[in-house]
Order: C-alpha cells, then structure tokens, then sequence
C-alpha cells in the first residue's frame, strides 16, 4: 500500500532541521548492522529519487483489508507546521481550511518520551489500546503507535553549521507576526551559536539580493546589522531568494559541518514560478542531498501548500511560527540543539498479520507515499531526523475474529541512510495482539495525547473516518494527558480543540 508525507512551525522547523527518531515497544526492537539491498523482484525502475506512486494502491487514510495489502510504507515526517498554522487561525477566531490539515503534523508537535538508541538510527516503539469509550466503533478496533527515536547529542559535540537564511520582503511581511517575528528570532540565534558556525543571509521580494555573504558568527556585529536592514519592499519572487539562497550556500559550503537553507517566509509566491517542483528544479544540482532546506512559515495568511511541498522535496522540513516566544524557543532550545542529521531518506513498512488483523487504517501521512517495493531502493526519498527526535504514526486497526493474545499484529521495520557512511542500516519491532488490548484510560497519557491530536485533526478536515467523536470528550482527554504528563503544550492542545469546538 502506498502512503505519502508532510509537513510545519517556524522554529520547530530549524529544530527538526536536523533530528529524527525511532523506539520499541516491547523492548525488542532489533537491527540489522548491514541492511539488505532491494529484496529479489522488488527494484524500482523510477528516476533517482522519486517515490514511486501506485496507481492501484488506496490512498492513505482508506481503511485497508490486511489479506488484500498487508503493507504500509511511508516516509518518515517531522513536519508539524500544520499543527502551528491552525493553532494560529483557531486562537483568532477562524477554522483551518480541511486541505491544510494533515493529521501525522498535529501528532508530531508533542513530546513522545520514547526511550532512546544506544548508537545511532532509530530505536522502534510500538504499542497500542483499546479506543476510548466515547469512541462509537466496533469493538474490534484498536489504536496502535509506531513510535521512533534517534539518540540525543551534546550540543558541544555536533558539526559546525553553515546556514543561508532566505528571507522573504516583499510587501506582504509587513504584517505584525512576519518580519519582526524573523528579525527578533534571528538576532536572538546569532547570540545563541556558537562562534565557529556561520551565517549567510539573502532576502528576496521582487528581486533576491545578498545582505551577507558567509560569515562566522564569532564576527556578529556585521550579522546583526544585516538582520536590522530587512525591510519590506515588493511582490514575492520566492524562485529568486530560493536560486540566489542555494548559490550562496554553495559558495559558503563547509565540508564536515551542517549546511542548511533556511527560507523564511509567508509562502504567498506571487512572481516567477509559483510551484514548487520548477523552483526545485533548478536549485536540485545545488542541493545533491548535502544542502537541505528548512521552510519556516510566518503570517495569518499562509501559502501552506508551497512552503511543505519545497520542504519535502528539498529533503527537509517545514514549521510555522506565530508566536514572538515560539520562535525564540524554537531557535534558542531546539536549533542549536539538532544541527546535524542522524539519519537520511528514513522510511518505515509496516508488515500485518492477515490472520490477526481483518483491516488497518493509517491516520495521516497523506503525501508520504512510499510504494512498497520501494523500500530497500535507497534511490527513492525518505525523511530526514536529527539528533533526539522522535516520530510517531497511529494506525486504527481492526482485529480479525479469533484472533489470540499471542498473535503478532505486525512487524515494523524502519530503513534508513548513514548520513556519514552513506550506507543503510535497518532495525525492527513488533506488536502482539495482547499489547493492544488494554483500556484506553490505562494506556500511556502521551498515547492518550496522540490519539487527542490525530482526531482532533481528522474531525476538523471532515473525514468519516473521524465518526461521531466529539471535541469536547476530546478536549477531557487531553487535559488527562496533560495532567499526567504535566505538559504545558498538550493542556494547551486542550485549550485549542475547546477553542475550535466553539467555532463549528
């Protein structure tokens, strides 16, 4: 089965720039020090790079019959800019359109606390419940996480980064919450890094020019001056900045260190090429998998659909920041923290038992397709993790009749690059029918926050899948969760489904 990726906030952005991450739920996730090549029958005749779509696969989010198809494959997405965005539009009063909605990015915006990998790759976690009792399903329906963990890392101990910043000028930055957002964030990483990383910045509206060459930030007062010159100015050639963005960061490359471009902007192209896919065209000899791209989306008024799709296909990442505090946590906490890669084009394919599961449905991940053949072809795009990042999928799965405790569900096996060696590695974990038949109300608070998130999400895109769940029970489950996890951001969660409930 096909199913396919997204992406997110401002600030989460540049901290996912460069993390991501992989667990075990029974403890016995496994790896395999040398992953196979393509499995005989199974190589993919696409272009270098390109995720191979099946025409006959159901889309994600169809529920599927497990002895028709009992492979799920997606790419691995640390995007949470959705999330971001109609937390913004919610708080002011406005639902999000559905088709800016992605379920996997409101997820992924939470703490997961899975428990982290000895080396380096992922660490597997699956596990699993019953649904809530407020949930009108069968009672042969389960939720099941697949969660995965990369290792943390010492700030002191990561490579050097070298990042461009593209900076959108044009007219529509002048918005409170756009451009005195950036700036603020700006000054305050350049006094965060360390004084051997560096920083290039070039600004775009109707035209892209360079404000600084590459420079070390231990020379900050040329940096923050760039920063203060930014000032709107005209129409929006995001094709400009992105072009001028990558040849700078071309120039300035570092060899050993991490180079990023990171385009900061409201998204609302509206000179030269507006789509994403002829932008990247001509920026991709620049990129050849060594430059990859932040989007860090700002604005009440969003270009969503641009910002994720130049994230994804420029092996990266989007966020979306709204908040003068957000930023700055994104760029002072997590940033520095995640400024080198731990795994490269991650994909994960989950194998399910036609014996003990009758159908499976993953919730999300829309636009993560990943043919299944195209697991171990490594030509084919994946995901992106830094250091100590976690990512999380939740699949409502239906269990066959008869079916015992002891029967495995599924076996998840997780691919992955060495971004170093540039050789792949895969490791694996399984589930059992008895890990996923607990209580709801016993089940992990951050399993509870997750399942708060996905559908919250799929109540506000409308999908049937959603059924008749109602935000308010919703909202009850996320102030448990918060409770229990003492998480400010999920009793915030709570607060924004509470928010959007008196909006419909």
């Amino acid at each position: 089965m096909v199913h396919l990726r997204r992406s997110v906030l401002l600030l989460a952005a540049l901290a996912t720039t460069l993390t991501v991450g992989a667990c075990t739920a029974d403890g016995g996730a496994q790896r395999s020090d040398s992953a196979h090549g393509p499995a005989r029958g199974q190589r993919s005749d696409a272009a270098p790079g390109a995720a191979r779509p099946d025409a006959d696969a159901p889309r994600s989010g169809d529920e599927t019959r497990a002895s028709d198809d009992p492979l799920s494959t997606f790419a691995v997405d640390v995007d949470t800019a959705s999330y971001g965005y109609a937390r913004r539009l919610i708080l002011d009063g406005r639902l999000p359109e559905r088709g800016t909605v992605r379920p996997e990015e409101f997820v992924n915006s939470f703490r997961q606390d899975y428990p982290q990998p000895a080396g380096d790759g992922f660490a597997v976690h699956v596990d699993g419940a019953r649904l809530p009792e407020t949930h009108e399903a069968g009672g042969d329906e389960r939720l099941l996480r697949v969660g995965l963990q990369t290792r943390a890392q010492d700030e002191q101990r990561r490579p050097d980064a070298a990042l461009t910043f593209v900076i959108d000028v044009s007219g529509s930055m002048g918005e409170p919450g756009r451009l005195d957002l950036v700036r603020d964030a700006l000054h305050t990483l350049v006094d965060q890094l360390r004084p051997t990383d560096s920083i290039a910045v070039v600004e775009f509206s109707n035209r892209a020019r360079v404000v600084r060459e590459m420079t070390p930030v231990a020379d900050a007062r040329p940096l923050h001056s760039a920063i203060d010159s930014l000032h709107t100015r005209d129409s929006t050639n995001l094709e400009a900045g992105l072009v001028l963005g990558y040849r700078v960061a071309r120039d300035g490359f570092r060899p050993g260190r991490t180079n990023r471009v990171i385009v900061l902007s409201d998204g609302l192209a509206n000179t030269g090429s507006t789509e994403a896919e002829p932008i990247l065209r001509r920026v991709r000899a620049e990129a050849e998998k060594q430059i990859a791209l932040l989007g860090v989306g700002v604005g009440s008024d969003y270009g969503d659909e641009l910002m994720e799709q130049l994230a994804d296909r420029g092996d990266g990442f989007a966020v979306y920041v709204s908040e003068r505090e957000q930023a700055r946590e994104v760029f002072v906490r997590q940033l520095p923290a995640t400024l080198s890669v731990r795994a490269l084009d991650a994909k994960v394919q989950v194998s399910f038992a036609p014996q003990a599961v009758r159908s499976y449905r993953l919730v999300g991940y829309d636009n993560r397709a990943v043919a299944d053949q195209d697991f171990r072809d490594d030509r084919v795009d994946g995901g992106e993790v830094g250091p100590g990042h976690s990512v999380t999928a939740l699949y409502a799965v239906r269990l066959a009749e008869g079916a015992s405790p002891s029967d495995r569900i599924a076996q998840v096996q997780v691919r992955w690059t060495d971004p170093v060696e540039r050789t792949p590695a895969e490791t694996y974990g399984s589930v059992t029918v008895a890990d996923v038949q607990g209580g709801f109300a016993a089940a992990s608070p951050r399993l509870r926050a997750c399942y708060a998130a996905a559908w919250f999400a799929e109540t506000l895109r409308g999908a049937e899948s959603a059924g008749p769940v109602r935000l308010a029970d919703l909202a009850a489950i996320a102030d448990g969760a918060a409770a229990a996890t003492e998480d400010p951001e999920v009793r915030d969660l709570a607060r924004v489904i509470r928010s959007a409930d008196e909006l419909r």
